[in-house]
């Protein structure tokens, strides 16, 4: 009997690191396949960051660069322009896109940096110990907002593929995220786009992911789920916000 389901080429079968409940590993799957279908393994570079995929690169079979903390633009931009002909993209947390990189990621953007980045949106700093993120929802409690975070001092949550969109610049911006079956057909289907669109050296491309933390939200990973449907949907909505065709 033929193999119906296997691990794609791109993923490697190293043992993850992440939490239960977490969805890192759903996004990996993702990105592995669309490397596999698109075949462009063999001239993919990817740029882990710092933060809970600072370990990306033992569970991919392409090649990695680790950046500092919120760089991985900037060294995809560098790697891009002396070898724009390969398929380089990062993969980023909310910590280190938003915060600490957001001018990076920002003026990537804006410079119309031919490369992906794929951004995990939990909502709250995971690796470091559960800190309140530029992402974290009002109310929110997280280790430096134990009573929830207050818009009055810290602003509202950043809703990234909404800033980015808003560069005159060409490029293609969307969220999606992998908390049900339902919707990882759709997130797989932008990461794809994403990936094509850097193929057809056409613009910057960005997809969004929201995803959850069960173990610095303090939830089990169900009620995790439950609880970014419920919360993070609403205010980070699901789509394409920008096409290098609109």
């Amino acid at each position: 009997m033929g193999k119906t389901f296997s691990r794609p080429e791109a993923l490697s079968d190293a043992h993850t690191h992440y939490c239960p409940g977490c969805t890192h590993g759903i996004v990996h799957r993702l990105v592995a396949e669309v490397i596999d279908e698109l075949g462009i393994r063999g001239r993919t570079v990817g740029i882990a960051p710092v933060g809970c995929a600072v370990l990306a690169y033992n569970y991919f079979t392409c090649d990695f660069q680790e950046a500092a903390h919120g760089r991985a633009p900037a060294m995809a931009t560098g790697i891009k322009r002396v070898r724009p002909d390969l398929m380089v993209f990062t993969y980023q947390g909310d910590g280190d896109l938003a915060s600490i990189g957001m001018g990076e990621i920002v003026h990537a953007a804006n410079r119309g940096e031919k490369f992906t980045t794929i951004f995990i949106n939990n909502a709250i700093y995971g690796m470091t110990g559960g800190q309140m993120a530029p992402t974290t929802m009002p109310g929110q409690r997280a280790t430096t907002a134990p009573a929830g975070r207050d818009v009055e001092k810290t602003g509202m949550p950043m809703r990234m593929c909404e800033l980015l969109s808003s560069l005159a610049t060409p490029g293609y911006i969307a969220r999606e995220t992998v908390l049900k079956p339902k919707y990882i057909n759709k997130a797989k289907k932008a990461i794809k786009k994403a990936f094509e669109f850097q193929k057809e050296n056409r613009c910057f491309s960005f997809v969004e992911i929201v995803s959850t933390c069960p173990t610095n939200w303090g939830m089990t990973p169900l009620d995790a789920m439950k609880w970014a449907e419920d919360t993070l949907l609403p205010y980070y909505p699901l789509g394409e916000f920008k096409t290098p065709d609109a």
